[in-house]
């Protein structure tokens, strides 16, 4: 027909179709892939992050125990044969730790004193070892001196000093460190005669308190993207003498 218009149709075919949806296919499992990558480099960042902060809070929480430790003075009425004898309230081995101090987990530095209970406990599925610290609420002299089991002489030094109960973790003991390769606890001393240095020792079995204690940890595998566990130095400001009278 000569005076017949052709009409042009437009479309797509089939394969270009499937072409389309190919591509859109392979975009969006890139995307996931990219999606899913930096979800899991976001979680990876802020897991090492709540791991450093939690070292860090460990370890100030550690300083700030220790620098609050109270000069208390209590018979020793945990046995008949010390007969109420006054002792300096204080417990130094290598694993384990007592004290009263005026800073506590629960209620920072506006709590009531509490007597903590530090020990070096084996890890979980025994691998390595932790630092737990248990809260028992300080009631005075009387009750602190309960924990007091009697006078011996110490088994290093000789010096007759202090026994005390020993120091039980629980369900209600605060984990202040976690997978170490080992956790020991050190005492600064008055040197050996006067005009020396003081020294560090592993056992505290002197009469009064120590001038510093220092906890030495390493981690049980170590990791140069996290922060590790070091060791806590603490000073101890305490001048009271245990034997003197004090006026209120």
């Amino acid at each position: 027909m000569s005076g017949a218009r052709r009409v042009r149709q437009s479309g797509v075919t089939l394969i270009e179709v499937l072409i389309a949806v190919t591509l859109l296919s392979v975009l969006s499992v890139a995307m996931l892939f990219a999606m899913r990558i930096g979800l899991n480099t976001f979680g990876k960042t802020n897991a090492r992050l709540m791991d450093n902060r939690r070292v860090a809070g460990a370890q100030r929480i550690l300083e700030q125990q220790i620098e609050g430790m109270m000069p208390v003075v209590a018979p020793c009425i945990g046995s008949a044969a010390a007969a109420g004898q006054k002792i300096a309230f204080f417990q130094g081995d290598p694993r384990t730790m007592r004290l009263v101090s005026t800073f506590s987990l629960q209620e920072g530095w506006r709590g009531e004193p509490r007597i903590l209970e530090f020990a070096v406990i084996p890890g979980e599925d025994g691998r390595g070892v932790r630092l737990v610290v248990n809260e028992v609420p300080y009631t005075g002299p009387n009750g602190a001196g309960r924990l007091c089991m009697g006078m011996a002489p110490d088994a290093i030094t000789g010096v007759t000093a202090p026994q005390f109960a020993p120091v039980v973790a629980g369900p209600e003991s605060f984990v202040l460190a976690d997978q170490l390769a080992f956790c020991r606890i050190w005492y600064l001393a008055p040197g050996p005669q006067p005009g020396l240095p003081p020294v560090w020792t592993p056992v505290w079995s002197s009469a009064g308190w120590p001038r510093g204690v220092r906890i030495e940890m390493a981690p049980l595998e170590p990791d140069a993207a996290r922060l590790q566990p070091v060791a806590v130095t603490a000073p101890i400001r305490l001048f009271r003498s245990p034997v003197g009278q004090y006026g209120d």
